[in-house]
């Protein structure tokens, strides 16, 4: 009587990883048709033939599968290693567009000449728009912050609600200038929207109940000492107009990756270090976000063949350093253990 009803639910949990299917499959199945089925022949047959999964159904069994492949305490090592690798990647974009905001706010306290500070040097001013689109940016920079502060403090649920929103005015500004042609400043490319903005925010569904909590301090300080080892330096050489020297942001990307891959290196060539496998997939996680946003940026410079090579430059240099620990990331998704479930997750 419940043969396709039953066989759309099967089809439905094949969204699950296979491990889990051999341990629940039945009885979710049994459970999913325990709430059609009255008894009655007759109905039972209608139903069989006229109902199915509903969205709900189908949404919670693509979350499951999602916390299940994106795994947490107790899931399989491959599982655990991509959703700590993930976990990371995402920690990592965070304090990057944290760090350009703390940026963007000390640029403008600066250029406002805010607590007593003296003129910033000519080649640091930058023009003050009117309108909205400005103050919307700078909210935007702000929730950006919390957002990494949420995340490496464990307060996933506001994260997630906090960057779903902050995306949206950039959305906003590239569909205006789609349709106008006036891009409103300071926002940036689709590229950078999709692989910066959108990608990440998605992947905050690795950040779940299941999933261990990241050391919150080492993060929080890696904003301040970012922004002094990276921005700061930056700053002094655009100061002394010599801005020509610097890469633009996807290079910049490329570098920063290639050298955090040059430090780990030594650690994941040992093969005694734990956890050096997760942080090796992680870098090799944004080399290739970083690779991608130089190639597809590649478009910009067609007129200029200099440019053309020196990104080409920095993309087989990411290429050469991420080859580094890319053997370390294969293994780890073979030999990283999972924890046991901690309090939090036992409780849940």
């Amino acid at each position: 009587m419940s043969g396709d009803l039953e066989r759309r639910y099967r089809r439905v949990l094949r969204l699950l990883p296979g491990w889990y299917r051999q341990l629940w499959e039945e009885d979710m199945v049994a459970a999913f048709l325990d709430g059609w089925l009255t008894g009655d022949p007759e109905a039972d047959e209608y139903i069989s033939k006229a109902a199915g999964p509903e969205w709900a159904e189908v949404a919670s069994v693509a979350g499951l599968a999602a916390r299940l492949y994106l795994g947490g305490a107790g899931a399989p090592r491959r599982y655990f290693a991509w959703g700590q690798a993930i976990r990371r990647a995402v920690l990592t974009v965070m304090l990057v567009h944290a760090t350009l905001a703390l940026d963007v706010l000390v640029l403008t306290a600066w250029n406002r000449r805010l607590f007593g500070l003296p003129a910033p040097p000519a080649s640091l001013m930058t023009p003050s728009p009117g309108g909205a689109w400005p103050a919307v940016y700078y909210a935007v920079n702000i929730a950006w912050i919390v957002v990494f502060a949420a995340l490496a403090l464990g307060h996933y649920r506001a994260a997630r609600v906090l960057a779903a929103l902050a995306i949206v005015p950039g959305l906003a500004a590239l569909l205006q200038a789609q349709l106008t042609g006036i891009m409103p400043a300071p926002f940036g490319s689709w590229a950078l929207w999709v692989l910066f903005n959108l990608v990440p925010v998605a992947a905050m569904t690795a950040f779940h109940r299941d999933a261990p909590p990241a050391a919150p301090w080492p993060w929080l300080l890696a904003l301040p000492a970012n922004y002094l080892l990276v921005v700061v330096p930056l700053l002094a050489i655009q100061a002394t107009g010599n801005s020509a020297w610097l890469p633009d942001f996807p290079g910049l990307c490329c570098l920063l990756v290639a050298l955090a891959c040059l430090a780990h290196a030594p650690r994941a060539w040992s093969r005694q270090a734990d956890g050096s496998g997760v942080w090796s997939l992680t870098l090799t996680l944004l080399a290739a976000v970083a690779g991608a946003y130089r190639i597809i940026t590649l478009s910009g410079y067609l007129h200029d063949p200099h440019l053309i090579k020196v990104s080409l430059a920095e993309l087989l240099i990411l290429a050469a350093a991420a080859a580094l620990v890319a053997p370390d990331a294969a293994r780890a998704q073979a030999a990283t253990p999972a924890p046991p479930p901690h309090r939090r997750t036992m409780a849940a």
